[in-house]
């Protein structure tokens, strides 16, 4: 029973081996973590209007991408 349990996992990312889908996560949040420090940085460090709106848009896509990551690991966990 155990066995039907471990491979019944489904999603985006079922196909990949379940480290792999870890180290997807270890990603993602990576990811948010250096996104957040960036903007952190921005606010403190670029007094320049434009250069900080293209610095955070890239840090908010980089945030964009970690969330999507994640989610697609969430719905990957194993009943």
């Amino acid at each position: 029973m155990e066995q039907l349990v471990l491979a019944s996992a489904r999603g985006p990312l079922a196909s990949m081996h379940a480290l792999d889908v870890m180290w997807v996560s270890f990603y993602s949040i990576g990811a948010m973590l250096i996104s957040v420090l960036i903007v952190s940085a921005v606010r403190k460090w670029v007094k320049n209007g434009f250069l900080s709106f293209i610095i955070r848009l890239i840090a908010f896509a980089l945030f964009t991408i970690g969330s999507i990551l994640m989610v697609l690991v969430v719905f990957t966990w194993p009943n």
